[in-house]
């Protein structure tokens, strides 16, 4: 087998599917071109232990420049000065910037105070099955059983009894606003550090749109590749008294040399998350979000919390009397691509949970907008409402294809 050949055409396959799909998860997006580029630039050849200034190899004038772009914008994107705060843009992931500010900061067995991911945390917020809760007492805070929305006076009780040394706030699967600066005051209150992993929605913020971690925050950690739009990588934002220890846990704590490629992706993914185009797409994600909602909630689906704030809803279909899983499943046949989820207080197994998650990110990058919202309620749900039929979601698979093909995206080809 010639694999270069096969490899290739797999590629293309992908591309291909990226471009006529209805991508729909909320934690992917699409890279421009000049970001692709950089991904695949000769910077992936040096070896660059260390920081900028102080390597283990030498040759690294040109990467260290590079790099401290990078740490110089991702302050920009948020306004930060480099005298209060300092940026580390060397996590090679989201976990892998979670995990390095628990070990920076903290021992293993502190007590850590963290949304559930049952009610939409993330794995490294102290599951079970994550390396989080291996390494750390977590406790965690959920929704109010009413309402799905955060109980801020809950959050407060809870941290005033555990005494936890870190409150990380932050989600993966809630669909409404955090109020950072609730969770500064309990941080406070407790004597707690505050973590706020805002992976999901840094693009928001940065375009204005969702309230700002900053100044309440001690420590914030984010994924590059969701809202932001970027490649697939992370960074840590600290206060500069924090900063020798976030670095130390980095680097040589978890990593070794980093990834100079993904560095200057993230970089001129940072700068363009500065341009008035970006905080456009922004906008048009949270529009695109409340919009697909709206009609999603005529066509008689219940949302977890009974809509949106940000850039994705979470669908509670058990008054479809099918799981996440079947649900998305269906819908991929369709190429519409979704990803199933747990709701809170969800009665199913995670393995068929009762939930699926929607998100607007890629489609607002493709340039629609809320009259594409409305095909994409009735296209879901014509698959959903047809379960099982062949034919209704062959017939959906086409006009998703007629739809995409009024937004092409030459950045993957």
């Amino acid at each position: 087998m010639n694999l270069s050949k096969k490899i290739k055409e797999l590629i293309n396959l992908e591309v291909d599917r990226q471009q006529r799909g209805l991508i729909l998860i909320a934690s992917e997006n699409y890279c421009s071109a000049e970001v692709l580029a950089a991904m695949g630039s000769p910077l992936s050849n040096k070896y660059s232990e260390g920081y900028p200034g102080k390597r283990y190899y030498s040759g690294n004038e040109h990467i260290d420049q590079i790099e401290r772009l990078a740490q110089q914008l991702a302050l920009e994107m948020f306004n930060l000065k480099d005298k209060d705060w300092h940026a580390n843009v060397q996590p090679h992931s989201g976990s892998s910037a979670n995990l390095a500010v628990y070990l920076g900061v903290l021992k293993p067995g502190d007590k850590i105070l963290a949304m559930d991911l049952a009610h939409g945390g993330h794995l490294t917020h102290g599951s079970p099955v994550n390396f989080s809760g291996k390494l750390f007492n977590f406790v965690h805070y959920g929704v109010d059983p009413k309402t799905n929305l955060i109980d801020y006076k809950a959050v407060e009780k809870i941290a005033l009894k555990e005494k936890p040394k870190m409150i990380v706030c932050g989600a993966t699967a809630y669909p409404r606003t955090i109020d950072f600066k609730k969770f500064g005051v309990i941080a406070k209150k407790s004597g707690a550090i505050l973590v706020a992993d805002i992976s999901h929605i840094a693009g928001l913020i940065v375009a204005g749109v969702h309230p700002s971690p900053f100044p309440y925050a001690d420590i914030v950690t984010s994924t590059t590749h969701k809202t932001l739009g970027g490649p697939r990588s992370a960074f840590i934002i600290c206060r500069t008294e924090l900063a020798k220890e976030i670095d130390k846990a980095i680097f040589p704590g978890l990593q070794g040399g980093p990834l100079e490629n993904m560095i200057a992706a993230k970089a001129l993914c940072f700068n363009h998350a500065l341009t008035n185009d970006f905080k456009k797409i922004q906008t048009q994600t949270i529009k695109n979000a409340r919009a697909l909602a709206t009609e999603l909630i005529k066509r008689n689906y219940n949302l977890v919390s009974g809509g949106t704030d940000n850039h994705l809803l979470l669908l509670d279909l058990r008054p479809q009397k099918i799981n996440g899983k079947q649900a998305a499943d269906a819908l991929e046949t369709a190429d519409i691509f979704t990803n199933a989820n747990m709701i809170p207080f969800d009665p199913a197994s995670p393995f068929a949970p009762s939930g699926l998650r929607l998100g607007t990110p890629a489609l607002s990058t493709r340039g629609m907008k809320e009259k594409e919202m409305k095909l994409v309620a009735e296209l879901i749900d014509k698959v959903l409402r047809n379960f099982g039929s062949t034919r209704i979601t062959k017939k959906a698979k086409q006009e998703v294809t007629q739809l995409t093909k009024k937004f092409p995206l030459s950045a993957v080809r």
